[in-house]
């Protein structure tokens, strides 16, 4: 009877993938290029999740083809719309639903503000609005919303989530050391709420982005502090309030919207999809050059070899794939330079060394740019630290600079279950990871003394790489969190910017005179679906079985001894409302 359920599911599944290889084959052979008409608008739709590049393509993934908005692709077309004379302008289609952090919306506004410099214009529409929303619009020419559509304008509010107790219930103890007071993604198993030292490391950082967003709505719209203060008073309001406000031009649909700018004999406005424009190359519009600025991109939380999405943590960076690129980039006579793309709240220190060594050994060859997204914390900036430059965007997360390092004891859950286990040993320290029991008072301390030798470590490197005493890297360390600005002014940063100045800074650095131009390449290329499909071993039937077996003993397995083994470099938490 199993063999029989095994075999159906395997075979559902390869019916699955047969289905996902016809239809790839039908959308292949009708996706031609459409022709681009003159006069016409980009539409950027700019809804749920924003990663900073394409995520790798796992099994599904690539079987699915996904088409996900990323960062990259935006800031690439807007780019080719400041050159291009058949685009007239960008409608950014928007939504509170919108999830992805300052540094990002920092981006996407400089770009905004590179269009309207080339003479096009740049419309903001939203069907909802809130806070991060407005300040992402208030960059447009003008912004627009659906007469019924929601708005909510409030403060900020760094909210932690607290876990302790659910493990108390469970009986489910850590044995967790922490470097040091203000590491407090440790306390999310540690405590029931924020320590001091996490409340003070939270209270700079949110004053840091109300200085930016009041500094961004005075500048766009005209609004004065005290001003967002009283609107924020009301919490939620109606899009006539909104208008009223100066938070929002007008109130309209996206029709109305439609006929307002679409030429006099037009039947319809002329628009352009994000996925079509993304296949219009540079080169055609004249941005292209002899010499290639490699931008190589790091996403998501680092641990392992391969870059992966794994069910439990989602983007996850590895070592061989990260490094690859780099070899790549650097065996390359026409790469020039480099830009290193990190978005990353860190992961484990072993892989974030490896390709921190990997950044070294690039940037003495050829120079290396690192440049942060939303965050480069923790592992993320063990991996920035040894390239030529840094720069990071002004609400960029980084630093954190400490270590996390523990395992659990599982005894008290697994007793609930009815689950015991019993030992054989042989040799000292037999049951020094043993998730059946706490550490004993010399595994204590020799665990704690490891994790202090590896961070100190690490500490005088950073140290030695950004020009500081060891006492100076300390009083920056220790968990603290820093803003990009706030990075550059106490020399964990070089200078602010996003990829525009990152991609300048790395021509400067490789001498590239200023009249001559150059072709950005990204790095990891990206694969078509068909090459996906038929890239893999063993057919249908084995990627059918191998789905299964990764997805239950490969990946979550992986992953979970990752982080319950390993020192771990992981940016405190600090989600925002």
């Amino acid at each position: 009877m199993k063999s029989f359920f095994r075999s159906f599911f395997a075979c559902m599944l390869a019916v699955l993938v047969f289905v996902l290889v016809i239809f790839s084959i039908v959308a292949v052979k009708s996706g031609q290029k459409s022709k681009i008409d003159d006069h016409s608008y980009l539409v950027v739709d700019i809804y749920g999740e924003l990663p900073e590049y394409d995520p790798p393509a796992g099994v599904i993934g690539e079987l699915m083809g996904g088409k996900a908005e990323t960062l990259q692709r935006i800031l690439s077309n807007m780019d080719k719309v400041c050159v291009d004379d058949r685009i007239d302008g960008v409608i950014l289609k928007l939504s509170s639903s919108s999830s992805f952090g300052g540094a990002k919306m920092q981006e996407i506004r400089g770009a905004i503000k590179k269009v309207r410099e080339a003479g096009k214009k740049v419309y903001g529409f939203a069907d909802s609005m809130d806070r991060k929303t407005c300040f992402l619009a208030a960059a447009c020419d003008s912004v627009y919303m659906v007469p019924t559509g929601y708005f909510s304008f409030t403060g900020f509010a760094a909210v932690t989530e607290h876990l302790k107790g659910t493990l108390d219930k469970l009986g489910i103890k850590p044995n967790l050391h922490k470097i040091k007071d203000y590491k407090s993604a440790a306390e999310m198993i540690m405590r029931e709420d924020m320590s001091a030292a996490a409340r003070e490391n939270k209270e700079w950082l949110l004053d840091e982005f109300w200085e930016l967003l009041i500094t961004g709505l005075e500048s766009d719209r005209g609004l004065s502090e005290e001003d967002v203060i009283d609107m924020m008073k009301l919490a939620v309001f109606t899009p006539e309030e909104a208008v009223e406000g100066g938070l929002i031009d007008r109130k309209l649909y996206w029709e109305e919207l439609a006929d307002m700018l679409k030429g006099d004999d037009d039947e319809d406005l002329r628009t352009v999809s994000q996925c079509r424009y993304a296949d219009e190359d540079p080169e055609k519009l004249g941005i292209k050059g002899k010499k290639k600025i490699a931008v190589i991109h790091a996403q998501g939380m680092i641990g392992g070899r391969k870059n992966k999405v794994d069910p439990m943590f989602g983007l996850i960076m590895g070592h061989e794939s990260i490094n690859a690129e780099f070899k790549r980039a650097r065996e390359d006579d026409d790469v020039a330079a480099i830009v290193f793309r990190i978005d990353s709240g860190g992961g484990d220190a072993l892989t974030s060394d490896i390709i921190g060594h990997e950044v070294e050994i690039t940037a003495s060859e050829k120079p290396v740019v690192a440049s942060m997204v939303d965050v480069a914390a923790s592992g993320g900036y063990h991996i920035a630290y040894r390239a030529s430059r840094i720069i990071a965007d002004p609400m960029t997360i980084t630093g954190s600079i400490g270590s996390i390092s523990m395992k659990f004891n599982m005894r008290g859950f697994l007793n609930k279950l009815g689950i015991t286990n019993d030992f054989a040993t042989k040799g000292p320290m037999a049951l020094f990871f043993s998730s059946y029991r706490d550490f004993t008072e010399e595994e204590r301390k020799r665990f704690e003394d490891d994790h202090w030798n590896g961070f100190n470590s690490w500490l005088e490197d950073v140290a030695e790489h950004r020009g500081m005493t060891f006492e100076e890297a300390e009083k920056l360390a220790h968990g603290r969190v820093w803003s990009g600005r706030q990075g550059a002014e106490n020399g964990l940063v070089d200078e602010m910017g996003g990829l525009d100045r990152a991609i300048e800074l790395a021509r400067e650095l490789a001498e590239i005179p200023a009249g001559d131009g150059v072709t950005v390449v990204h790095y990891p290329a990206k694969k078509g679906l068909l090459e996906a499909i038929t890239g893999g071993e063993g057919g249908l039937t084995a990627a059918a079985h191998y789905v299964v077996y990764r997805l239950i003993r490969g990946d979550i397995a992986e992953t979970w001894n990752m982080v319950t083994e390993s020192r771990m470099y992981m940016m405190e938490d600090f989600s925002i409302e």
